[in-house]
């Protein structure tokens, strides 16, 4: 254990030396809770020209059950804007992990690492951690304003439907096992490639699945209700499954060494 955390704050203290990774953890946060939060103050009956275009039934279905035009139609956007929360724990560990092991290839500290009586196992925990604990830490807390926000501009009916079991589930439970699978992922990429951009470009590709859901709800093209959000978190479960074994398999200490030289 007390290796796995020297790892860890070994990770903090060379990663965030990046700015590009400061950018990521500090700012994305700020401005995915700025959007929506903004677009609320600005607008005010926000929503209006949607809602007045589709009766809400035809176009919300059963997310409009007791709700009115106008209160179903914040409930959507806001919904919309919720989605954007599982976003940040799949962008912020892409740059962390990608970094972590061919940014020190690169600045020529692995090898001194690689040389110590560490284990595989404890090395690769320690720098998972150090991916993940910014990851959710940022996620859940930019959720906490945005809910702190939304409570002074919506009403009690609106509010309780973005309380709803599943969306708080999708925050505080999908959203680390988004975190795990973007890790594993960008930890798989960063022990196969020599170049940190290549390896951040490569890994960001865990992203476009989010992307596609919000542009999904967006367009009508789906309704993220309860059981998509269950659907989601139980098949990411089964892939971090496979994505851990595969990354510890991948992370061979003497073929990384011996092919970067």
């Amino acid at each position: 254990m007390e290796k796995i955390k020297t790892i860890l704050v070994k990770e903090w203290r060379e990663v965030f030396k990046n700015r590009l990774v400061l950018f990521t953890v500090a700012f994305l946060p700020l401005i995915l809770t700025a959007i929506p939060l903004i677009s609320l103050a600005a607008t005010g009956d926000f929503g209006e020209e949607l809602s007045n275009s589709a009766s809400p039934s035809e176009f919300f279905g059963d997310l409009c059950v007791g709700l009115g035009e106008m209160d179903c139609t914040q409930v959507y956007t806001l919904s919309l804007f919720t989605i954007m929360f599982m976003i940040l724990p799949v962008a912020i560990p892409v740059t962390i992990a990608a970094y972590s092991i061919v940014g020190e290839k690169t600045a020529r500290s692995l090898e001194p690492l690689l040389a110590t009586p560490i284990t595989t196992t404890e090395l690769l925990v320690g720098k998972a951690l150090a991916a993940i604990i910014p990851a959710i830490l940022a996620t859940w807390i930019s959720f906490g304003i945005y809910l702190f926000g939304a409570r002074l501009m919506v009403n009690d009916l609106v509010f309780g439907r973005l309380l709803a079991p599943h969306w708080l589930a999708a925050v505080l439970v999908v959203a680390p096992l988004l975190t795990l699978m973007s890790v594993s992922f960008a930890m798989m990429v960063s022990s196969r490639v020599s170049d940190p951009r290549v390896a951040e470009q490569l890994s960001a590709l865990v992203i476009l699945p989010i992307v596609f859901l919000m542009i999904g709800q967006s367009v009508g093209f789906i309704l993220i209700d309860q059981r998509v959000i269950w659907l989601l978190g139980g098949g990411v479960a089964v892939l971090d499954v496979i994505l851990v074994y595969l990354a510890v398999r991948v992370f061979e200490r003497e073929t990384i060494l011996t092919r970067w030289k």
